[in-house]
């Protein structure tokens, strides 16, 4: 066979693609399949790759082919994305790989978005929901349940946690949000996080985390939007952030919580009154309430605790038990998910059907919709049956 030809490529373009995927030289290697110091070679200008290992190189680092052409490097396109997870002194440098390319497919199926309704002629759908930290985080929640149009007789028939998340998915994705799914990333590296540029702007959740507590997410981020802060976030209460870090994290999460499990609703069922008030509770108890709701007992030990239902000792207690049992769990035994499946999942109904009727128009090609959605051209039809239909998503 024909041996491939060398590429006429800058070795700053080499240095300025690892850098931006957040790769060390060990790790891109390892990935592309060369040794380090060839790679280190390329980069310094002693050697150069071969189209095909350049090829190689694009997909390893998630970019464009043709960018590797370029007279010098682009300017590295950053979200304004301030982080509030309890990782003190971390920076966007420090983001693993595979969670900077998350960010980077969300900000760009945002800008395809953005594009598409342009050549469209479509009026941009309108987020217009907004809120302060100096508003009760109650009535914040009330308002949002009203926004979004769920009440608590469509929330009682949620039942199993997946109906809820894509109810509520599809809830949020009405009032102009666009909502994507992670799938690469650990749950205890990330839950979600929110871009909260206008308009269209977007959240994604973890889809590594129980459907129940991807509800709890898409409402915390959705506060994040509300309050004009885009956010990386894992939800939990801590010290190690900046007082006001802190205090938007526990206000987003207040809002969540309330937004799921509305006061009066609580106060009234007959667990609580009967209850009494004892500050402890039953895992049955908890286990009960938090299936009406459709919440994780996290969540539901959470709102006891906020509405004096029970008491910190108690609190602390679940928290550290339903810790344990998180770290215990075992990893995901989710099956093989068919690509059109999963590219629904991951990018969302609207975007993906935004994307298909521009081809039905000819703003686009086919192949254009293929690299939008990043999957074959064998699995359009399928797609295509899955976003039309009535049926719940993954």
């Amino acid at each position: 066979m024909p041996k491939s030809a060398n590429a006429l490529v800058k070795p700053a373009l080499l240095v300025w693609a690892r850098a931006e995927a957040h790769l060390g030289i060990e790790e891109a290697a390892k990935r592309a399949r060369v040794s380090p110091e060839r790679l280190e070679s390329w980069e310094d200008g002693n050697s150069t790759p071969t189209v095909k290992q350049l090829r190689t190189l694009a997909k390893v680092y998630r970019q464009n082919f043709a960018a590797f052409y370029l007279s010098k490097p682009p300017e590295s396109k950053r979200p304004n994305l301030r982080d509030y997870r309890r990782l003190p002194g971390v920076s966007y440098d420090s983001l693993s790989s595979a969670l900077v390319f998350e960010i980077r497919d969300a900000m760009e199926r945002r800008e395809i978005a953005l594009e598409l309704y342009a050549e469209a002629g479509e009026d941009l759908p309108v987020f217009s929901e907004s809120t302060t930290l100096s508003e009760a985080p109650e009535a914040v929640g009330g308002r949002i349940r009203s926004s979004l149009g769920i009440n608590m007789d469509q929330q009682s028939r949620f039942r199993k946690g997946r109906t809820a998340f894509n109810s509520w998915r599809q809830a949020v994705e009405g009032v102009g949000v666009l909502v994507f799914q992670a799938t690469q990333i650990p749950v205890e590296e990330m839950r979600g996080f929110s871009l909260s540029d206008r308009p269209l702007p977007a959240i994604v959740v973890n889809r590594k985390d129980a459907c129940v507590a991807r509800c709890f997410t898409l409402l915390h981020e959705f506060t994040h939007l509300m309050l004009h802060a885009s956010g990386l976030c894992d939800l939990q209460d801590s010290i190690h952030r900046s007082p006001e870090e802190q205090r938007i994290e526990v206000f987003c999460n207040h809002v969540a919580a309330s937004t799921l499990v509305p006061q009066q609703s609580l106060l009234n069922q007959d667990i609580v009154i009967s209850h009494g008030r004892d500050p402890n509770w039953s895992g049955a108890e908890l286990s009960d309430l938090a299936r009406r709701y459709a919440v994780s007992r996290e969540v539901m030990v959470r709102r006891l605790l906020t509405l004096g239902l029970t008491d910190l000792e108690f609190y602390q207690g679940q928290r550290e038990k339903l810790l344990d049992e998180f770290e215990s769990r075992p990893k995901s035994t989710r099956g093989f998910l068919p690509p059109s499946t999963n590219v629904v999942s991951a990018a969302g109904k609207p975007f993906v059907r935004l994307v298909l009727n521009a081809m039905y128009s000819n703003q686009i090609t086919a192949n254009d919709v293929s690299s939008y959605l990043g999957i074959r051209l064998k699995h359009i039809n399928r797609i295509e049956q899955s976003v039309w239909e009535t049926r719940q998503g993954i």
